[in-house]
């Protein structure tokens, strides 16, 4: 009979009882029970120093004298100081907390620690900077950098675990080599799925789960309002830092996850909470000021969900999609009422916004038709061309040089309003006691041309023709070789991405009043443009609703808010871009696919190693 020994009848040799087992370290050589600690107790006394004063004199704006009340910067590191509590609480296993964090409590604690002393010592050092050095800080100012920096010295001591590579033994053949690769990958891979996974949970009553994605919205409604409603500079940048580095935490505890199943599980009502949420916006502005950002914003986005079926799903790089954009523009303003249309008709919104679409699509036929034939590198130089051939175009057709169509660089100029069912989109409204402003109402309107964009990216993505899409953008070859026609697969995702940018394109010739070429080059000042929308796919998440709809919220108010910086404007918003892409190049809110590819390395958390043992 053949005996099998186990590990734990293995003979203990003096070297074995000697050596005791290696145990993972952080980037500090401190215990982990103190790094802990330490990250808790520093969040704790960072809450604490944001009811005290940080500055003698009220010069810096917020307003950081008064004690007992948190103002500007400090509502930021008390929103910061919480998160690292708690997930230090959870962390250390607390009864009740478990559920904050089905992920890693470790490793939202550093993000958390992270952003709070990020957003703390940069009100420090602006505080110091601004009023002439560190004799105008009050107590608070420095309880506030002791503690922050306490709690990311902890943080930075809890243990990073990751899988053991397997031997390789230096016989192996180049077959064997191969074969113990292949597995190699494999196991890496399940390591970062388990590791992105949240652990199982109890499922909650379905009355529970809705309360989670009334809640997830209106978080989101929060703090999209504050971000656009910042009132100073200073203010602007702390609440970036706050947000990237809270984002981060939720995501690593777990919970974005757990809230993207359970909006997944109930998609519809996920899209009507996050259209009244949307609704709600103007209603929570004192005036008409940030409705104009948000009117633009939604623009810039459902562009950029329109060119997400080309890029994200079909795997298309499209560099002059901005021209189908602006084809929708001009048509609608043509056939608008515009004193300066040589046109001289005035049709209803429905149909100038229709023929737009349409006339849009027929664009995409025609120029797709003989391009889309073309792979990677030259597609994209193609579409590039096209969109600056249309540039030329319209700035041609001024009466000079071609017919005069378009009125050349002046564009078409003085787009009447909109007036639908009586409603007029210029004027001011009273509705449920509040009044909406011009750009108010056409957020409204540009809410239901949203609504329409979704609806048709995602009926498109989960039919047929979206699996081929799928099939063509992971592998051409192996798509054509299965029988799908890529041709004509291509041919109608290029056609409906236009279509929507022109829909888009019809409302925007009003918002704006003027359409002009200049709007619609490739790397034009103001987004939305070709560079900006492809960049906003990207950042967001390619394949994803609700990615590119977050990334070109981001990319039309960052730049909006850094104008500040002057000439290093560019500069700052070029390196924010480079950050994002090397730690999150799969997007804010990605593909799952595209996740685990991007990430076949990431950690594997305690628990893996220990099942494996």
């Amino acid at each position: 009979m053949t005996t099998e020994t186990t590990a734990s009848e293995t003979p203990e040799t003096p070297e074995t009882a000697s050596a005791p087992a290696p145990a993972a370290s952080g980037l500090i050589g401190l215990p982990a029970p103190l790094g802990r600690a330490l990250a808790t107790g520093g969040g704790i006394l960072a809450v604490v120093s944001t009811f005290m004063s940080w500055t003698w004199t009220s010069a810096f704006p917020g307003d950081l004298t008064v004690y007992g009340y948190p103002g500007g910067l400090q509502v930021l590191v008390l929103i910061g100081g919480t998160l690292t509590t708690l997930f230090g609480l959870a962390s250390y296993g607390v009864r009740g907390l478990g559920a904050l964090t089905p992920g890693s409590a470790d490793s939202a604690l550093k993000m958390a620690a992270l952003g709070t002393f990020g957003t703390a010592w940069y009100t420090v050092i602006a505080i110091s900077d601004e009023l002439g050095g560190v004799v105008n800080l009050d107590p608070g100012g420095f309880v506030v950098a002791i503690a922050t920096l306490a709690a990311v010295i902890g943080a930075l001591a809890l243990p990073f675990e990751r899988p053991e590579p397997d031997p390789v033994d230096p016989d192996d053949t180049g077959w064997e080599l191969f074969r113990h690769n292949s597995r190699q990958k494999m196991n890496t891979f399940r390591a970062a799925f388990a590791a992105k996974a949240p652990e199982p949970a109890r499922p909650l009553p379905s009355w529970a789960e809705v309360l989670v994605i009334v809640a997830a919205m209106a978080v989101g409604l929060v703090v999209f309002s504050y971000g656009i409603g910042t009132s100073y500079d200073e203010l602007f940048i702390g609440f970036l830092i706050t947000a990237g580095f809270g984002f981060a935490a939720i995501s690593k505890a777990g919970i974005v996850a757990r809230v993207s199943a359970i909006t997944t599980k109930h998609r519809n009502i996920t899209m009507t909470g996050a259209f009244l949420a949307a609704a709600a916006f103007p209603f929570t502005q004192s005036n008409d000021q940030y409705a104009t950002i948000g009117v633009y914003i939604l623009i810039f986005a459902t562009v950029a969900l329109g060119l997400n079926i080309v890029v994200g799903l079909a795997g298309l790089l499209d560099l002059g999609y901005v021209a189908f954009l602006g084809v929708g523009a001009y048509t609608a303003a043509l056939v608008s009422g515009s004193p300066s249309s040589p046109l001289h008709v005035q049709w209803p919104f429905w149909a100038s916004a229709l023929l737009g679409a349409v006339v849009a699509m027929i664009f995409g036929v025609v120029i797709g038709a003989p391009t889309l034939r073309l792979r990677g590198d030259y597609l994209a130089i193609v579409t590039l061309g096209f969109g600056e051939i249309f540039r030329i175009t319209v700035l041609n057709l001024d009466g000079t040089s071609g017919p005069d169509v378009t009125n050349g660089s002046n564009g078409i100029s003085s787009i009447p309003n909109l007036n639908i069912l009586g409603f007029d989109f210029g004027a001011e409204h009273q509705i449920l006691g509040s009044t909406i402003g011009r750009f108010a109402n056409y957020l409204l309107l540009m809410l239901i041309i949203t609504l329409i964009v979704v609806i048709v990216f995602r009926r498109s993505s989960d039919s047929r023709i979206g699996r081929a899409w799928v099939a063509i953008r992971e592998d051409e070859t192996a798509a054509l070789a299965m029988g799908i026609n890529g041709f004509r697969v291509k041919l109608i995702a290029f056609a409906l991405g236009a279509c929507l940018a022109g829909l888009s394109g019809s409302v925007q010739a009003h918002v704006t009043y003027t359409v002009t070429p200049e709007q619609y080059q490739f790397a034009y000042v103001v987004p939305p443009n070709s560079a900006f929308l492809l960049a906003a796919v990207v950042l967001g998440g390619m394949g994803t609703i609700s990615g590119p709809l977050v990334g070109a919220s981001l990319l039309y108010l960052i730049p909006a808010k850094l104008q500040f910086l002057g000439d290093y404007q560019l500069f700052a918003f070029g390196v924010t871009l480079i950050l994002l892409m090397r730690f999150r190049p799969e997007g804010l809110i990605p593909n799952r696919r595209r996740q685990l590819e991007f990430h076949e390395e990431a950690e594997a958390p305690a628990v893996l190693t220990k099942a494996g043992a």
